[in-house]
């Protein structure tokens, strides 16, 4: 492991609050809804201690998930009746054949990534993901309202060693290959106004998903 990955798996462990946001089940139903039709094969990328995989699985219990985490401890955490698979590895250098996957989702993750290795870690989820497969990922939204009235900044978190608009997520995308790519809000204000509210900025977090077609 190089001195770069060690820090950010030092940085991922020293977040603890993580395994514990009440957040967590809600992000997972909305990506859920968003997995396209017939996905069986989904790679969780960043599942943490896989309270999410346990969503995903009682919502459709015929998923077969792959549980990803550069964190040794929280990777030995995951209930084998929950993923079949279970990898300790980083997202820039996955350990998986082409075409492998029919989804690929990630929860509050792509801000953990350093800045750069975000393209390579575009680059590989394109690469597993199988012919109209789905990447679904929400990430912190530095343009919300919340951020702005009380001068907040999405990288006051330690363990988040980037920050992505919305804007630009959807170029990053785009460039590596994705297509039909659509952003939704997510995070706490959904439950009032749902995931299409049209200013983006009410919501703390939003979700962006790009199709492999």
């Amino acid at each position: 492991m190089s001195t770069s990955q060690e820090f950010v798996v030092e940085r991922n462990r020293a977040e603890v609050s993580s395994e514990a946001d009440y957040r967590t089940p809600e992000r997972y139903r909305q990506m859920f809804m968003h997995l396209p039709r017939g996905a069986t094969r989904v790679l969780d990328a960043g599942c943490n201690t896989g309270r999410g995989g346990m969503v995903l699985k009682d919502l459709n219990p015929h998923l077969q998930l792959a549980g990803l985490d550069c964190v040794q401890e929280r990777v030995e955490a995951l209930d084998p009746a929950i993923y079949c698979e279970r990898i300790c590895g980083f997202a820039n250098q996955l350990a998986f054949a082409n075409d492998t996957f029919d989804a690929i989702v990630a929860g509050e993750f792509i801000e953990h990534v350093s800045s750069a290795d975000v393209d390579a870690t575009l680059v590989e989820f394109f690469r597993v993901l199988r012919l109209r497969g789905r990447l679904i990922l929400t990430t912190p939204n530095p343009n919300s309202l919340r951020n702005r009235l009380l001068d907040l900044s999405v990288l006051s978190d330690e363990a988040h060693l980037t920050q992505h608009y919305p804007d630009c997520l959807r170029f990053r995308l785009r460039a590596v290959g994705f297509s039909s790519v659509k952003i939704f809000g997510s995070g706490r204000m959904t439950h009032y106004v749902g995931q299409w509210f049209p200013w983006l900025a009410a919501y703390g977090s939003y979700l962006v998903r790009g199709d492999k077609w």
